[in-house]
């Protein structure tokens, strides 16, 4: 602005040297003539820019400042430069704005960002598909109006959000959102959720298997404090305390058998175990699996071996034993006497297949997806009836995963049921090439 005042002092000045001489030569008034003519004109020039200025500042488009003469040029220059650089911030922002939208959306959790009315400004795809959101519809909407569960609008209004509530997800059944409000600037407020759905089954699962430990031991326990009671307060014949001492020792034994597979799940879930790289010669070991069938059985099943080409396999040998035996004695115990289990194994160069079938009794759709899990049961009584802890599948699905392989469990009630035990080509190799490396080892 000085710059301006400067040269319009200039301007002014050069106008009366100019008016001067005219006053000297042909009068006062034309002098004064010839300066006011000067001094309007100048005025003129002025308000015509003033004008252009107040015109662009009333809808100012970038790039079109308008171009200047005189002292309104480099006016009109500072102005353009202010916009040039008000124009590389505003993009900077915008980039800034759209980085953080970009993470935002990316964000595995779910983000809502609400005004002080708890109006909807933003929200995230995690957040769209917890809530049944749309960012571009629901913009400006409460967002009481979409997420409607009582828990949350009473979470909402309570104010107090040193804690989260947790909610079913609208739309996704059985997912479990875990939602935290944050207040941050103005009255804003943060909207986070974060799907629980794993960590709420696991704590189910936890709950379930402390309740199946105790039911499954109070049992034998009550078994034996009776029999302990009767002893000590009775006087018994020598027959019958035998008998009440092979009851007790059943109980036991059973009792043995659950801790065992306890630890051994123990063991397979936190311990690095043995190493899965040992060569394990499948011929043998269907020879062993086969004949502890046979003996299981006592007769009372026709148990068929079918071993098909010679490959063996690449893994731990005590922990694939143990998986084939639980699904192997399971087909026992769960087939009528006269029935047929049959072993059979499929290898080739890409993949092998270990499958036990029976003719059991066979298990419904619905609970094969549970069985694998611990000391869930079809039928309870009979599972201990059996013999079975009910730790069986669990302690097979560890082991399998272990060696990165599969069961596939088919059945159909009152016709049987085949377990399939599937390994990948890289845990497989033919049977000669595992004797030679033995050999080599040794």
């Amino acid at each position: 602005m000085d710059h301006l005042l400067l040269r319009t002092v200039i301007a002014v000045s050069l106008i009366a040297v100019a008016a001067l001489p005219i006053g000297l030569v042909f009068g006062a008034t034309s002098g004064w003539v010839s300066f006011s003519g000067g001094v309007l004109l100048l005025l003129l020039h002025h308000v015509r820019h003033v004008d252009l200025l107040v015109d662009w500042l009333k809808q100012p488009t970038p790039g079109q400042v308008p171009a200047g003469r005189g002292s309104w040029d480099y006016v009109f220059a500072l102005l353009h430069r202010f916009e040039l650089t008000q124009t590389r911030q505003h993009q900077q922002i915008a980039r800034t704005l759209a980085r953080f939208r970009q993470a935002g959306r990316a964000h595995p959790d779910g983000v809502v960002i609400l005004d002080a009315n708890n109006r909807i400004e933003w929200c995230n795809d995690t957040a769209e598909t917890y809530f049944d959101l749309n960012v571009e519809t629901d913009a400006g909407q409460p967002v009481t109006n979409l997420v409607r569960q009582p828990e949350f609008v009473a979470y909402l209004e309570s104010g107090d959000y040193a804690h989260p509530v947790e909610l079913r997800a609208p739309r996704g059944a059985g997912v479990v959102v875990s939602v935290q409000i944050v207040p941050y600037g103005d009255a804003q407020k943060l909207l986070l959720s974060r799907d629980i759905t794993r960590l709420e089954k696991l704590e189910t699962m936890r709950r379930d298997f402390v309740a199946n430990v105790s039911h499954e031991l109070r049992t034998p326990l009550t078994v034996l404090s009776g029999f302990l009671e009767t002893i000590k307060e009775l006087e018994l014949d020598p027959k019958r305390s035998r008998d009440y001492l092979n009851l007790m020792t059943e109980q036991s034994t059973r009792m043995q058998r659950i801790v065992d597979d306890l630890l051994t799940l123990s063991t397979l879930e936190s311990a690095p175990g043995p190493s899965l790289d040992e060569r394990v010669r499948v011929a043998p070991l269907l020879g062993r699996l086969r004949a502890d069938a046979a003996a299981l059985s006592g007769g009372r099943h026709k148990i068929v071996l079918d071993a098909g080409a010679n490959f063996d396999l690449l893994g731990a040998e005590n922990e694939i034993a143990s998986a084939f035996g639980n699904i192997v004695s399971n087909a026992i115990r769960y087939t009528p006497a006269g029935g047929e289990v049959r072993l059979t194994w499929r290898a080739s160069a890409n993949a092998a297949e270990f499958a036990v079938q029976d003719t059991g009794i066979g298990i419904t759709a619905e609970h094969i997806p549970r069985l694998t899990e611990r000391f869930y049961r079809v039928d309870r009584g009979r599972s201990r009836e059996t013999g079975g802890t009910g730790l069986g599948l669990a302690i097979v699905k560890h082991i399998l995963t272990r060696h990165q392989a599969t069961l596939d469990i088919k059945s159909e009630p009152g016709r049987g049921s085949r377990f399939a035990v599937r390994f990948s080509g890289r845990r497989v190799f033919p049977a000669a090439v595992a004797a030679d490396g033995e050999r080599h080892r040794a």
